[in-house]
């Protein structure tokens, strides 16, 4: 999504900007996400969730969302919906496949197949590259030594070629390299296929008690529960099991119950054991995306004529959890004026 904001906002400014994408088609991670578009309601409120994030990349954030999701519906991008189901955010929901064609439209196209090797001479660039939460390699290096277990939520593509290219440029990397946004999933032999990333995640560790496989408990502290999701990621294979009594699976999580997830769960064909007083699924991380990358100035540059924004930058929801496709938009946005000399 990053990407294709900063072209967007670049050739409404008057440039023509050659915009490359890795994979065979644009959207990234984008186009696996649910669409929800959304920020804290208060500041306050995503410094205390967020506390190791940079407070000036927060209050950007906050304080130009609304105005930029203005600007994708006048666009034309597809709303579906302007409820995310948390009293404590705001935002609206997009299609997610209508949202990329329409930023690819505006973007003026986009040359697929076509990965980043090296940065370009003469002009300046916009590193959007999706971090590297689909490489085990660099997951393996940075976040967990159960890398292989993991299953990878991430668009293939995003396997770190902006931290490369734009540590090599002379940037620095940010904060928390070593977190990732994640979600419990159906464990194997599940079938989960990318389209189902979203109707399969399992959120309901706060309803249940969640142990490795060793027996060791983990007790959810936070709404988005991404803290049992890196918890799990750094278990024996990765692995979890919820364990749910009868009266939790009526329980609602947004507009589900439990007991849907966990029917859900069991039709994919995870291991699924019910019994008498309780039904216990067996889950495994799996990571959307990583929360450190590079690190940015409120112009979103990370080095001399190099510009970052999306996934690639770390540093904003660092200790937490926060809406990855409204940093994008804001900073894609951001990183194109700045790019260009305007203000941003």
């Amino acid at each position: 999504m990053a990407g294709l904001v900063a072209a967007a906002e670049a050739r409404r400014l008057g440039a023509k900007p050659r915009v490359v994408e890795k994979l065979d088609r644009p959207g990234g991670s984008m186009r696996l996400s649910s669409g929800v578009v959304w920020r804290h309601r208060e500041l306050d409120r995503f410094r205390a969730e967020c506390p190791a994030g940079d407070a000036g990349l927060q209050r950007l954030l906050v304080e130009r969302l609304d105005a930029d999701l203005a600007w994708l519906e006048s666009l034309g991008a597809p709303v579906t919906g302007r409820e995310t189901g948390n009293p404590l955010t705001r935002g609206v929901r997009f299609h997610p496949v209508g949202l990329t064609e329409t930023l690819a439209g505006e973007a003026g196209g986009v040359e697929c197949s076509t990965p980043l090797r090296e940065l370009p001479d003469g002009a300046p660039v916009v590193l959007a590259t999706g971090g590297f939460g689909a490489s085990r390699e660099l997951l393996r290096e940075y976040v967990t030594p159960e890398a292989e277990h993991v299953l990878v939520r991430a668009a293939p593509g995003s396997t770190g070629d902006g931290l490369r290219l734009g540590l090599a440029a002379g940037a620095r990397a940010s904060a928390g390299l070593d977190q990732v946004y994640a979600r419990a999933m159906p464990a194997p032999p599940a079938r989960v296929n990318p389209t189902d990333f979203v109707r399969l995640s399992q959120l309901y560790a706060r309803h249940a008690e969640v142990t490795n496989e060793r027996g060791e408990p983990f007790h959810a502290m936070t709404w988005s529960e991404i803290d049992v999701a890196q918890w799990m990621a750094r278990q024996p294979r990765a692995r979890a099991w919820f364990r749910v009594v009868p009266p939790a699976l009526a329980e609602r999580v947004r507009d589900r119950s439990v007991g849907e997830m966990v029917e859900a769960a069991e039709a994919a064909g995870a291991p699924v054991r019910r019994e008498p007083q309780a039904v216990i699924v067996e889950t495994v991380a799996g990571i959307t995306t990583t929360l450190g990358g590079l690190a940015i100035d409120g112009l979103a540059r990370t080095a001399p004529g190099v510009f970052a924004c999306g996934a690639d930058v770390g540093g904003i929801a660092t200790g937490g959890y926060a809406s990855g496709l409204a940093a994008a938009l804001v900073f894609g946005r951001i990183a194109a004026r700045a790019a260009l000399g305007e203000s941003p």
